[in-house]
C-alpha cells in the first residue's frame, strides 16, 4: 500500500485537502496518509515553516498532498515570530518553495482546461454574437530557478556589489548607496532548460498536443530567455510533428484573450510560468479549478494553485471550492499509475459542472461570505459529495 504525506497547511489547505481524501477513497483508492507539519505556525513558534521533520518524511515516502500556504512579506513575518525567537537570526522562507529547492522539483505542470457548462468559463464576443473557446492548455513552468532562486540582496555585500558592477548597465547606479539598493538575481542554468522543454516536447507528443510554446522575453532578457528559447530550438528538431512557437510574457497576456484555444502546451521560466498559468487559469473558472504537479526524480508533490484565504477558513459550513484541490489529487494518481481512477474522478468534477445543481460561491460570482447559502450557493462538502456521489 502506498503511503502519502498529507500537508494541509494553512487557512483553506486544512479544508480542502480533507475533501480530496474523501474522493480517493471514494474511487478505491487504497492509501495510508501520514499527517506532516508545515506552515505558517510552525513559523511563528518554531521560527522554521518547514521543519525537517516533515522533509525526513517526504524523503521516505516520495509522494506528498499539499493544501495551501501563507507568506508574508519578510518584517511581517519577524513581527509574528514568538517573542522567544525574535532576534535570533531567523528568516521567514516560503516553505512550498523550500521543498521545491530541497527536493529538486524543477518539472512543474499546471494543466487549464475548461469544463463544459461552468459558468465561469471565458466568452469571447464575435461579429455575430458570442461564442466560448474550448481552453486546454498546459503549462510547464520551471519550478527551481529564476527570480524565484533567492539570490537576493538589500545592500548587497561589497563582494556582490563589486561584481555587479563589472557589467557596464550598472553604471546607471553607481551613484545608488548600499541601503538603497534590492538586487534579485534570474538564474536559468542550460541543464534545467533541457530538462522542462524535453519534458514538455514529450508531454506534447503523449497526449496529443500539436504545438509547444516557449513564453519568455528574449528581446529584453537576451541571455536567460535566450537560453531557453536556443535550447528549445535545439530539441524542437527531435520532435517533427510537435510546431515550435514563442511569445513574449507580456504580449502572451494579451493574446490570452483573443484566441486561448489554440495554444497546447507552454513551458516558461519560473515568474513567466507563474503568471501565465495563472491569466489562463482565470479564463478556465480561476484558481478554484487550478490543479498543479511539482514533480523531481525521486519526489512529487501536489497541490492547488490557490492561496490560504484564511478569512474563509474558519466560516461554517465551508464556502471554498475543493474542486482544484481534487484535481491536483487526480494529477497525484495520474503520477502512480492510478490513471483509470484518475479519469472517474474527472468525468464526475465535469458531469457535476455541466448538470450545475451544485455550484460554490466563486462559481455564482458572489463575494465570499456567510450569506451566500441564501443566494443558493453549495458549501464545500456539498461539492465534494456531489462529486462521489458522479464517480462510476
Amino acid at each position: 500500500m502506498k503511503t502519502i504525506v498529507t500537508m494541509p497547511g494553512d487557512g483553506i489547505g486544512k479544508t480542502v485537502l480533507p475533501e480530496a481524501l474523501k474522493v480517493l477513497t471514494a474511487v478505491g483508492f487504497e492509501a495510508e496518509y501520514v499527517h506532516a507539519d508545515i506552515g505558517w505556525e510552525f513559523w511563528c513558534k518554531e521560527g522554521n515553516a518547514l521543519p525537517q521533520r516533515t522533509i525526513d518524511l517526504l524523503e521516505k515516502h516520495k509522494v506528498g498532498l499539499f493544501g495551501a500556504i501563507t507568506s508574508k512579506p519578510k518584517d511581517a513575518a519577524a513581527r509574528e515570530l514568538d517573542a522567544s525567537l525574535q532576534g535570533k537570526g531567523y528568516t521567514y522562507f516560503s516553505p512550498i518553495v523550500g521543498l521545491r529547492q530541497h527536493f529538486n522539483l524543477d518539472i512543474c505542470i499546471r494543466p487549464c482546461k475548461s469544463f463544459k457548462g461552468n459558468p465561469l468559463n471565458f466568452i469571447r464576443r464575435r461579429n455575430d454574437g458570442f461564442d466560448e473557446p474550448d481552453v486546454d492548455v498546459v503549462i510547464f513552468r520551471q519550478n527551481t530557478e529564476g527570480l524565484y532562486s533567492g539570490v537576493e540582496w538589500t545592500n548587497p555585500p561589497k563582494a556582490v556589489r563589486d561584481a555587479f558592477e563589472t557589467h557596464p548597465k550598472m553604471k546607471s547606479f553607481k551613484d545608488t548607496a548600499g541601503e538603497d539598493l534590492a538586487i534579485s538575481t534570474r538564474i536559468v542554468t542550460r541543464g534545467a532548460c533541457k530538462r522542462i522543454i524535453r519534458e514538455a516536447f514529450e508531454y506534447a507528443k503523449k497526449f496529443g498536443y500539436t504545438n509547444v510554446t516557449v513564453c519568455e522575453k528574449p528581446n529584453v532578457l537576451r541571455e536567460t530567455s535566450g537560453m531557453m528559447l536556443n535550447e528549445a530550438k535545439i530539441i524542437s528538431k527531435e520532435y517533427p510533428g510537435i510546431e515550435l512557437w514563442d511569445t513574449n510574457i507580456d504580449a502572451q497576456m494579451m493574446w490570452l484573450t483573443k484566441n486561448p484555444e489554440i495554444y497546447g502546451v507552454i513551458v516558461s521560466e519560473n515568474m513567466f510560468g507563474d503568471i501565465i498559468s495563472d491569466g489562463f487559469a482565470g479564463l478556465v473558472g480561476g484558481l478554484g479549478f487550478a490543479c498543479s504537479a511539482n514533480i523531481g526524480k525521486e519526489v512529487a508533490i501536489f497541490e492547488p494553485t490557490h492561496g490560504s484565504a484564511p478569512k474563509y477558513q474558519k466560516l461554517n459550513p465551508s464556502i471554498v471550492n475543493p474542486v482544484a484541490m481534487i484535481l491536483s489529487a487526480c494529477m497525484m494518481l495520474e503520477h502512480l499509475g492510478e490513471n483509470a481512477k484518475a479519469e472517474k474522478i474527472r468525468n464526475a468534477v465535469a458531469g457535476v459542472i455541466e448538470e450545475g445543481n451544485v455550484k460554490t460561491y466563486d462559481m455564482m460570482k458572489l463575494k465570499g461570505g456567510p450569506d451566500v447559502f441564501s443566494k443558493g450557493a453549495s458549501t464545500t462538502q456539498q461539492m465534494t459529495n456531489e462529486i462521489i456521489n458522479k464517480i462510476a
